[in-house]
């Protein structure tokens, strides 16, 4: 296995990075607003494979959201255009590509690699849900079309739309510190809990087991708990320093990226209970 045992949490050198009282601040403010995000009923209305299939078409745009902004991340704060040259400090640099080696070349199941993009439409595939919007998307990237004209084309779920929207708004300003926020604080942690109790209600049922959203989960939760949350929090500290402006536009930028992760559990939401 190439990806590291022991969490970065552990490590002698970063460790002492991630007691930062602005983070703590941050984190502190954001609070009630995360509650909100991940208390939120739509993770109890998921109990079944219709309306598995039904958040999966959804939430498939917040993992294309969430590997978008990680390569708005990679461009400023990496090198990726000849002539090389060294940008931003060394640790930001190892943090950046170290996520991005997994979130785009992860180990896959069965041997070689792939996205956790692709990983996930692969799980869908397995359960039956529609990979087509998703797909019709990336084809029409591939094309050479605009984001937003893509986005508008492909049928796409309109909640999914709107919260992509939401979301390209940060990459769109440019602003790196604004773009780490939204990566780092926009999260849904419970929703490998969500799928878990899902998997458990399947088995129960007799249902075939969903290999792929197993293996996808399982890489998804270890690189996040021990590698990818610690990392992006230090990336924010990194990037705001002591900059009283820049801390106060990371934590609007985290609060816009949780009501439109809000926002579109809301609309998730009412098309499960309407199905």
């Amino acid at each position: 296995n190439m990806t590291e045992s022991v969490s970065i949490k552990d490590d002698p050198f970063v460790a002492p990075l991630l007691n930062n009282p602005h983070l703590d601040r941050l984190g502190e403010g954001l609070r009630p607003l995360r509650a909100r995000m991940t208390r939120h009923p739509l993770f109890d209305a998921v109990g079944d494979m219709k309306s598995l299939r039904l958040f999966m078409e959804r939430h498939v745009f917040a993992v294309y959201d969430f590997m978008s902004l990680l390569t708005a991340l990679q461009q400023r704060l990496t090198c990726v255009t000849p002539p090389w040259r060294p940008v931003s400090e060394k640790l930001i640099r190892r943090f950046v590509n170290h996520m991005v080696l997994e979130e785009e070349t992860d180990e896959d199941m069965g041997g070689g690699y792939a996205s956790h993009l692709e990983m996930y439409l692969a799980a869908m595939e397995e359960v039956g849900a529609d990979t087509d919007p998703m797909n019709r998307l990336l084809y029409a990237l591939e094309r050479g079309s605009d984001f937003h004209t893509a986005l508008a084309s492909c049928g796409a779920p309109a909640e999914a739309a709107a919260f992509n929207k939401a979301t390209f708004s940060f990459i769109e300003t440019g602003d790196v510190h604004r773009i780490a926020a939204a990566f780092t604080f926009g999260r849904e942690d419970p929703i490998p809990d969500m799928f878990r109790a899902i998997i458990a209600t399947l088995a129960k049922e007799e249902a075939p087991h969903p290999k792929r959203l197993q293996y996808y989960l399982d890489r998804h939760v270890h690189l996040d708990e021990d590698f990818h949350n610690p990392m992006a929090r230090l990336l924010v500290a990194r990037l705001c320093v002591e900059n009283p402006k820049l801390w106060a536009e990371a934590e609007e930028s985290a609060k816009k990226a949780v009501e439109a992760r809000i926002a579109l559990w809301d609309g998730t939401l009412k098309t499960i209970q309407s199905a």
